[in-house]
C-alpha cells in the first residue's frame, strides 16, 4: 500500500523550497504524492511551478486584492477541512512559517492528521519579528508530529521546547537543493549586461515590521552608498506591496545607477544572486542561498532565525538603522578582507541533499 503524502504550500518562498521535494517523492513508488496549492500568493506562485514543472492536483485560489491575515488564515481552514475529508492523506508536509503553513496545520490538528513541518526549529523568540512568521512556526512545532530540522540548532531548539529527540531530524535546507535546478553558468539578461563592469547590488525588502520609517531608514542608507560608489549598480526587484513600492519610489527613484524592476522568477532571481557583489535583505530564504553561492549577506533586521549564519559569518544583521546600514555596506565595499571573510565563509545550510533524506526518512 502507497503512503499518501500531500504538500500544502501557498507562496512564492514556499514553493522554490517544497518543490525539489515534490520531485523526489515524486519519483519514488512507495508515495502517492498529492499537491495542494493555495494561492496565497498567486502569479509568484505560478512562475515557480512552471520553472519546476510542478502541476498542483489542487489549488484553492485564495488570493483576493487586499486580502489580510484573517482572510489567507479563514480561507485555507475551509478548504483544508473539505480537502482532508476527500483525500485522507497519511501525512501533509507543510513549510516554514507563512499564513498557508499554519492554517494547513491547525486544520490537519483539527482532524488529527499528521503535520511533517519542513524547515522547522528556526526561532527568533521575539514573537512580533518577524510578524506573524514567529508565531506561525511555533505553533506548526507544537502540532508538527514529524520535524526536518534544516540545521543542529534548529534541532535543538525544538528538543528544548520538549520535542522527542526521535521525531526531529537536521536535513539541511531544501532551498539548496532548489539553486541545483535553476543557477546555470550560461544564463544572461539584460539587467546582468546593464550592470556589467560594475559591482551588483542586489536589494530585497518588504517584510510588514520594517513598513513606514525603518524602510525609508534602509533606502536612504542604500542612496547614500549608490551616490558615493560609482563602480556599484544597484537592482531592487520590488514587492508587489503597494507600501513597499511608495516608500522605495519616493526615495530610491530617479538614479542611474540604481533600477527598481518587477518581481524576477525563480530562475531570474537564483542567476542574480550568483552573479551580485553583495546582498541586501530583510527576507528569510536569501540568507541560506545567498553564502551557498558565495556571497555576504547584510540583513536588514533586528533579529534572525537563522542565527547560524551569523556565527559561521555569512550573514551580518545589520538592523534598519540608517548609519548602521551605510557603515557595513561601506566596509564590504572598500575592505577586501571584510569581504573575503563573509563570501568564503562555510555555508552551514547543508550540501543539496535535503529532499533526498526526508524522502528517506519519510519512506523509512
Amino acid at each position: 500500500m502507497k503512503k499518501k503524502v500531500m504538500l500544502v504550500f501557498g507562496t512564492r518562498p514556499e514553493a522554490i523550497k517544497m518543490c525539489p521535494l515534490v520531485k523526489e517523492l515524486k519519483s519514488r513508488a512507495n508515495f502517492e504524492t498529492i499537491v495542494c496549492v493555495t494561492g496565497q500568493h498567486r502569479e509568484m506562485l505560478r512562475q515557480v511551478l512552471e520553472v519546476f514543472e510542478v502541476l498542483p492536483d489542487y489549488d484553492f485560489d485564495i488570493m483576493k486584492s487586499g486580502q489580510d491575515l484573517f482572510d489567507v488564515t479563514s480561507a485555507v481552514m475551509q478548504k483544508m477541512k473539505i480537502l482532508l475529508r476527500e483525500v485522507k492523506p497519511d501525512v501533509v508536509l507543510v513549510h516554514g512559517d507563512t499564513s498557508t503553513t499554519f492554517s494547513a496545520a491547525l486544520s490537519c490538528f483539527y482532524m488529527n492528521i499528521p503535520v511533517g513541518h519542513v524547515e522547522a526549529g528556526l526561532r527568533t523568540y521575539n514573537i512580533h519579528s518577524p510578524y506573524p512568521e514567529e508565531f506561525n512556526r511555533q505553533a506548526v512545532g507544537i502540532v508538527a508530529k514529524y520535524s526536518f530540522a534544516p540545521t543542529e540548532t534548529a534541532k535543538q531548539n525544538l528538543i528544548r521546547e520538549g520535542k522527542s529527540p526521535e521525531t526531529v531530524f537536521v536535513t539541511g535546507n531544501t532551498a539548496i537543493d532548489a539553486l541545483k535546478f535553476t543557477v546555470k553558468e550560461s544564463y544572461s539578461h539584460a539587467y546582468i549586461n546593464w550592470a556589467e563592469g560594475s559591482r551588483l547590488i542586489l536589494i530585497t525588502a518588504h517584510r510588514r515590521e520594517n513598513l513606514g520609517d525603518p524602510m525609508r531608514h534602509m533606502f536612504s542608507a542604500i542612496k547614500r552608498i549608490a551616490e558615493q560608489f560609482p563602480d556599484i549598480k544597484v537592482l531592487y526587484p520590488i514587492h508587489m506591496n503597494p507600501a513597499v513600492r511608495s516608500v522605495a519610489n519616493e526615495i530610491l527613484s530617479g538614479l542611474d545607477r540604481i533600477k527598481i524592476i518587477e518581481p524576477l522568477d525563480v530562475v531570474d532571481f537564483h542567476n542574480f544572486l550568483a552573479r551580485a557583489y553583495l546582498i541586501l535583505t530583510d527576507s528569510g530564504g536569501i540568507q541560506e542561498e545567498a553564502p551557498s553561492l558565495g556571497k555576504p549577506v547584510l540583513v536588514m533586521r533586528d533579529t534572525t532565525e537563522r542565527p547560524e549564519g551569523v556565527a559561521a559569518g555569512t550573514l551580518k544583521l545589520v538592523g534598519t538603522d540608517e548609519h548602521a546600514i551605510y557603515n557595513s555596506f561601506r566596509q564590504l565595499l572598500t575592505d577586501k578582507t571584510a569581504y573575503e571573510n563573509m563570501s568564503l565563509a562555510v555555508n552551514p545550510y547543508g550540501d543539496g541533499f535535503a529532499a533526498l533524506k526526508i524522502a528517506n526518512i519519510l519512506e523509512a
